[in-house]
């Protein structure tokens, strides 16, 4: 039987998200980064948490999960770098790993940049990634611990994934991504495309994700700094594309 997922909000603009095995019946947090809202769609849902998978240490995916963890007694598990800094881990995870929930399974992808200890969650027979905060919906997370070498060859690995893979990120960032986008690609069509449709989903209280890694590999710049157009775009024709990849990293960082 299919995955099932219950995305909601969380924080200023978190998105927490469970995902469910119905035949078995487990049901995982991806991150926790408060209990409340991960509670209320447990509620909604009649699921019982039986998993934290955690993406990186960083307390706004972590916040929650003390609690959850004293209440529902369920299993965590985190990235092995950095998991002293992680709340009640129960078993450690690194590339190449299989998680399960339940019957379903999943690949660990490290995925380091936006912190040293990032990992993504492949359930690659439910085409499903979560990524934290490595790739968002036209945008990718900022460079704190890693650098852009590190990054851009950890974003080439989602890329990589199968173009029909849903793709969960951690926070609600689609429109402010696209305006910046847009200053890297004016001329993308699939890009003004999206604005459109995030516009009309925002309007309508929808949330602008998951997303394909089809079409992200259309649309987000950060995942296109090896096509030419966007190095012409850039000034940088014929720069190897790590290189492109840190001045649009650059650039975002100091996009107003």
């Amino acid at each position: 039987m299919p995955a099932e997922t219950r995305l909601f909000t969380c924080l200023s603009d978190n998105y927490g998200v469970l995902l469910h095995d119905s035949e078995s019946g487990a049901t995982a947090s991806i991150d926790a980064p408060e209990a409340a809202p991960i509670e209320a769609a447990l509620k909604a849902t009649s699921w019982k948490l039986t998993d934290i998978l955690v993406t990186h240490h960083h307390h706004d995916h972590t916040g929650g999960i003390q609690e959850l963890k004293d209440k529902y007694k369920c299993r965590v598990v985190a990235p092995v770098a950095k998991s002293a800094q992680i709340p009640a881990v129960d078993e450690t995870v690194r590339e190449g790993d299989k998680v399960t929930v339940g019957k379903l399974s999943a690949s660990v992808i490290e995925t380091p940049g936006h912190t040293l200890d990032h990992i993504a969650y492949w359930f690659h027979r439910d085409k499903l990634a979560f990524v934290g905060d490595t790739l968002f919906s036209i945008g990718c997370g900022r460079v704190i611990e890693g650098n852009p070498e590190m990054m851009w060859r950890s974003l080439v690995k989602l890329r990589d994934l199968p173009n029909d893979t849903e793709v969960y990120c951690g926070h609600e960032y689609t429109l402010a991504n696209i305006r910046f986008a847009r200053t890297i690609e004016p001329d993308n069509k699939v890009l003004a495309a999206r604005e459109l449709q995030a516009k009309e989903q925002i309007a309508q209280g929808e949330p602008t994700v998951p997303v394909t890694i089809g079409d992200e590999k259309l649309a987000n710049p950060f995942l296109r700094a090896d096509q030419p157009e966007v190095s012409a775009c850039c000034n940088m024709t014929g720069k190897p594309a790590a290189q492109v990849f840190a001045e649009i990293r650059a650039r975002k960082n100091n996009f107003k």
